[in-house]
């Protein structure tokens, strides 16, 4: 068996150094300690993808750039040699990381309806990136229907849906739908509403359990069959301490298989054991991690490793509960992590440089990267045990067989490894701080 090696220690300045080696000893004796034992025969979920979100801001901040550089950022996002980001998420209507509130329509007639708004900077930088990689799924959310169809006659600062509107809302995204198709985008998830228990300054609007269901099983997967449309529909689209609550109240209802799955965010902590309670009681569900990211610090320099190490334990901890997706947020940002428009900014994996000219790519894009290029779509998730909790680990296997483990060190010591797969051992060394990935072939 062949072993390649990819390494990242950010403070040491190693980015993806690769070694690859006939490795692997024959015997398994005295090998008993420090070691991760891989069992490809368990299998669990399979993998849909991994990516980021397609923002008017991140559009904006790209259109900035010189050709060449727009070259070289999409190249590292979605090629194959780059991050292959192939499950990415996008807006509808206006969200905090937008120039401004904006919706595509004012009128209940919708006669006014366009999506011209969007094609400034959303749609072009989704196109830049499907010229790359034309298999790149896409899920949609929107933060708020138009604010006449709003209890507080307000896109911001929450307020609900009026009961007259439900339908209308559902025709609106279906409109969305179809004219995102007619630009040769295809939608293939849509979620009810971007964090539908959050009343925010930005864009936003409430549902508790029963309206959300309503408004998918009664309005949405209706409007969505009568038009031909195949998306698939996925609730909660918010934080994982409520995910299983939300998830078994809703699935419990009539029709309830006519959902997909459900969406997640991460800002209210791990909660990994809710994404495994959902995956074992409703194995058919997707689960996808829908929205994460870290806050904007003055101080990035000194916070770029334990970012990273933020979205590695993240990533690892949804994974080996049963998450079929990863999606980080903004997939960039300028030097002072917008625009937006109520000032929430936060980082990406890459931000543009002071100029704005080019960007610089922060730690959190190099260990996302051991996720995202290595793990392929439809990968299938395997048994593994480790010998200690001081490291993360995870284990997937490819459909060409190849076999991928990915190992976090936290900690502030050096630690010795012993990979044993079909009674042979790889030994090496995990550096403190550092993230590393196997990819074992025959």
């Amino acid at each position: 068996m062949k072993i390649q090696k990819i390494e990242t220690n950010f403070r040491e300045k190693k980015f993806y150094k690769r070694t690859e080696k006939n490795g692997f000893e024959k015997s398994f004796d005295k090998k008993e300690f420090n070691v991760i034992m891989l069992y490809p025969e368990f299998k669990y979920q399979k993998i849909l993808g991994f990516g980021g979100a397609f923002t008017e801001s991140s559009g904006y901040v790209f259109s900035k750039f010189p050709e060449d550089v727009k070259n070289n950022f999409i190249n590292d996002y979605f090629s194959e040699e780059g991050n292959n980001y192939n499950f990415c998420r996008t807006h509808i209507n206006s969200c905090d990381f937008s120039l401004s509130t904006y919706s595509y329509s004012e009128k209940e007639s919708l006669e006014d309806f366009s999506i011209e708004h969007d094609e400034r900077y959303v749609i072009p930088l989704i196109k830049h990136a499907l010229d790359i990689n034309e298999n790149i799924n896409l899920v949609s959310s929107p933060w708020s229907p138009p604010k006449f169809m709003k209890t507080n006659n307000n896109m911001n600062n929450g307020g609900k849906l009026k009961p007259e509107y439900k339908d209308l809302w559902a025709k609106y995204i279906i409109k969305f739908l179809k004219a995102y198709k007619q630009q040769e985008i295809k939608i293939d998830y849509l979620t009810i509403q971007n964090e539908p228990y959050a009343k925010q300054l930005w864009e936003s609007c409430l549902y508790d359990i029963d309206e959300e269901a309503e408004m998918a099983l009664d309005y949405l997967i209706p409007n969505l069959r009568t038009n031909n449309l195949d998306t698939k529909v996925l609730i909660w689209d918010h934080n994982k301490e409520r995910l299983y609550l939300r998830a078994d109240k809703i699935f419990k209802k009539d029709k309830y298989n006519l959902i997909s799955g459900i969406g997640y965010h991460y800002y209210t902590g791990d909660h990994f054991e809710n994404i495994k309670l959902t995956q074992e009681k409703y194995p058919e569900k997707l689960l996808i991690h829908t929205e994460g990211c870290t806050g904007f610090s003055i101080k990035r320099k000194s916070r770029q490793i334990p970012n990273a190490e933020i979205y590695a334990h993240d990533i690892m901890g949804d994974l080996n509960a049963g998450a079929n997706a990863y999606i980080d947020w903004n997939i960039l940002l300028d030097f002072k992590g917008g625009p937006n428009h109520v000032l929430n900014n936060c980082n990406a994996p890459i931000m543009a440089n002071f100029f704005g000219k080019n960007y610089v790519k922060n730690a959190s894009f190099y260990y996302i990267g051991h996720f995202s290029k290595f793990i392929k779509r439809d990968a299938r998730r395997i048994g593994f045990s480790k010998f200690t909790d001081d490291l993360e680990v995870t284990a997937f296997q490819n459909p060409d067989e190849s076999i991928v483990v990915v190992i976090l060190n936290k900690t502030d010591i050096n630690k010795k490894i012993n990979l044993v797969l079909d009674e042979k051992v790889y030994s090496d060394k995990i550096d403190k701080h550092t993230i590393i990935t196997f990819v074992i072939t025959k």
